[in-house]
């Protein structure tokens, strides 16, 4: 079964090769990280292990089993930074590595994930690309974040003894939709081959019920499933930045409200925030926008959509605030003329903190077919969280939060525009919204706690 499964991804990783030699050429992305995802070698991890233990690299080789946190792209490693701390602070002792497979995600760590040793790639799952990043790693246990199902690195690591397990673990409607559609074609090959990959895994900590029912439906064996919670509520309300001190001195100078931050927004999503923003400007003039790509490749194309609505904009690549380019505040930064309307956030990390100063939120990939993102940075502000119909990878999230009147679900930008203007229109209904969304945040907490019992199981208890 498992040669089928490598036969099948060498075949598509051929027929995909064109595809990223070219975006490697143009766009810098899969070439620069290709020796990590193959095991070849991995950058700073016998220098981390001597430094650690001020011992020669080939003493370090000997160090304690290292903790493996696994978290594909931002989402997951935002919400794996407070079980990352907790593990540090847990067991000093065993080195802390963290893997991503999207090159935003690895920057994303590399800033956010201060008690890591190392930030790598994960590697391709192909038997002898993992065994060679089991072997570097090392790894007394390896902690997947969500549900990224890899056959070949669960048996290889089970091979090694190695426990793995799923936290915060969640099976999507459109994932699980496609696992179906799959079974109907090969479920006589694809059932038990995904129940035997699954039975490679120690634990499923699921977020939700229907999360844990769904994956034992894929195979994962009964007794090891449990609900546990979503680590993204556990997620620290993040202090203010440089950014966020000069956009809210700016805000406060020169009197631009609303202010409207819409995050996460996804590719062909952008000019659905500039509609929405727009039914805002016809009632609130002085309104600002500041717009917030998901991905770098899109900075460039939201900035031509900008243009192409004859708004004037300000990039924060240009602005001279710490952190880019300044050695620290906001000294020096460019005011934001009374022409400027947008702010395009062409960064990465920035995004949470600028929350905190918003009179309307909206959380993008969610007016457009792209499954949704976290609605949890805005809420754990007190601000109420304004997405659309697709919502499909935070469905349950969504729902609670509407039912619980702490959001608002919207069919198109031009009703995102119009709930932003009610709800300023209205103070005391937007106050009491306000304080829900706060309140779901906080009674939700407790998933890290939960996931720390769990890996006491397999690492012993802190002394």
């Amino acid at each position: 079964m498992y040669f089928v499964y490598s036969f099948l991804m060498a075949v598509a990783a051929a027929v995909l090769s064109p595809i990223w030699i070219w975006k490697g050429l143009r766009q810098g992305k899969y070439l620069s990280n290709l020796g990590e995802r193959l095991g070849r070698s991995f950058p700073g991890l016998d220098a981390m292990a001597a430094i650690r233990e001020g011992r020669t690299v080939n003493e370090s080789r000997e160090r304690a089993g290292a903790i493996w946190i696994h978290a594909v792209s931002v989402g997951e490693v935002l919400s794996g930074v407070a079980l990352a701390q907790k593990l540090k602070a847990a067991y000093p002792q065993r080195p802390l590595i963290v893997s991503t497979t999207t090159q935003t995600g690895q920057a994303l760590a590399r800033e956010r994930v201060k008690a890591a040793d190392a930030v790598i790639y994960f590697p391709f799952d192909w038997a002898f690309c993992v065994r060679r990043a089991l072997d570097a790693v090392k790894p007394a246990l390896v902690i997947v974040l969500e549900t990224e199902i890899w056959p070949n690195f669960l048996r290889e690591a089970d091979r090694r003894d190695v426990p793995v397990i799923f936290v915060s673990g969640r099976i999507s409607d459109k994932s699980f939709t496609r696992y179906q559609k799959f079974f109907g074609w090969a479920g006589f090959y694809l059932r038990p081959f995904l129940g035997d990959a699954l039975g490679h895994a120690r634990a499923f900590l699921m977020q939700s019920a229907r999360d844990a029912e769904r994956v034992r439906e894929l195979g994962a064996p009964a007794e090891r499933v449990v609900v546990s919670g979503n680590l993204k509520y556990d997620q620290a309300v993040p202090d203010a930045t440089p950014m966020s001190e000069w956009l809210a001195g700016e805000v406060e100078r020169s009197g631009r409200r609303p202010l409207i931050v819409a995050g996460s927004v996804v590719s062909s999503e952008e000019p659905l925030a500039l509609i929405a923003f727009g039914v805002v400007q016809g009632e609130f003039p002085n309104a600002l926008l500041v717009l917030a790509p998901r991905k770098p490749e899109c900075f460039q194309r939201a900035a031509d959509f900008i243009q192409e609505s004859r708004r004037k904009f300000v990039r924060r690549s240009e602005l001279k605030i710490g952190g880019n380019g300044a050695a620290s505040g906001a000294s020096g930064a460019a005011a934001i003329s009374a022409d400027v309307t947008v702010v395009l956030l062409d960064s990465i990390g920035e995004l949470a903190s600028l929350y905190r100063l918003a009179d309307g939120a909206f959380v993008g990939g969610s007016l457009v077919e792209s499954g949704g993102h976290n609605i949890l940075e805005p809420a754990a502000f007190g601000k109420i969280p304004v997405f659309g119909p697709s919502m499909e990878n935070f469905a349950e999230m969504a729902a609670r939060f509407v039912s619980a009147k702490a959001a608002v679900q919207v069919e198109s930008p031009e009703d995102a525009g119009v709930a932003w203007i009610e709800l300023l229109r209205d103070p005391e209904r937007a106050r009491g919204m306000s304080e829900a969304a706060k309140r779901l945040v906080d009674e939700s907490r407790g998933a890290t706690a939960r996931a720390m019992e769990e890996i006491a199981k397999y690492l012993g208890r802190p002394a």
